[in-house]
């Protein structure tokens, strides 16, 4: 058993009650629109939760670009996970990571920072049957669909692996690849309740206005289940 702050619990907390919509950055996807502009359109747009994943900085850029995450997020009430980078999550005062499966193993993260959320992905049953264990706080299936930000993919999950993945723990989970509106009906009566998306919002000719509508008919959705 992990320990766990009250900090970590309240961060927690408000990811399961909050959570349904996942906002995560890909500035190269965002027709010529940087990182910052993205953020504050889709918090303008109602998100609770947005993933800083930047491959592409340097660590300072990263770093200065954190930092403008994590005041607009608590500005707006919303939670800010950085993608991979742990350094950058904890000098920013971010409220988690999220881990590949080629990144730090999430037990020695969850060892060292005990308060931050942590994300963990999960391609095979088997990952997400030992995520808890490996001290995730939630954990991704994923790719479902084909995706544009994943290089060198050819194989895809599809929306009947979310509860065969989530049958195996109890932890929350997110969904991700490829995901676009008109899959939401699809993927809630398979269990879905947390989305993540990229291309979905980032191309989006208004980011505000597609953010709102992505959350308006998640919450219908799940309502009409």
């Amino acid at each position: 058993m992990h320990e766990k702050t009250d900090l970590y619990r309240q961060r927690l907390r408000k990811f399961i009650e909050e959570v349904t919509l996942y906002p995560v950055s890909c500035e190269r996807l965002a027709m010529g629109r940087d990182d910052i502009a993205w953020l504050d359109e889709v918090l303008t747009g109602g998100a609770k939760i947005v993933q800083l994943r930047d491959k592409e900085s340097s660590g300072l850029r990263l770093f200065e670009k954190a930092k403008i995450f994590r005041r607009k997020t608590l500005e707006a009430g919303a939670l800010f996970i950085v993608n991979d980078r742990v350094d950058i999550a904890l000098l920013s005062g971010a409220d988690g990571v999220h881990l590949g499966n080629s990144d730090i193993p999430a037990a020695e993260v969850r060892a060292f920072a005990p308060e931050l959320i942590i994300g963990v992905s999960c391609n095979t049953e088997e990952q997400a049957a030992s995520a808890e264990k490996r001290g995730a706080s939630y954990f991704n299936i994923g790719p479902l669909y084909a995706t544009q930000t994943k290089d060198g993919l050819s194989t895809f999950l599809g929306p009947a692996a979310i509860p065969r993945f989530s049958a195996r723990s109890t932890l929350p989970f997110t969904v991700m690849g490829g995901i676009k509106r008109e899959h939401i009906p699809e993927l809630t009566a398979m269990g879905a309740r947390r989305m993540a998306v990229v291309t979905a919002l980032t191309c989006a000719d208004d980011i505000a206005a597609e953010t709102s509508a992505w959350l308006t008919t998640i919450r219908i959705q799940t309502t009409l289940i």
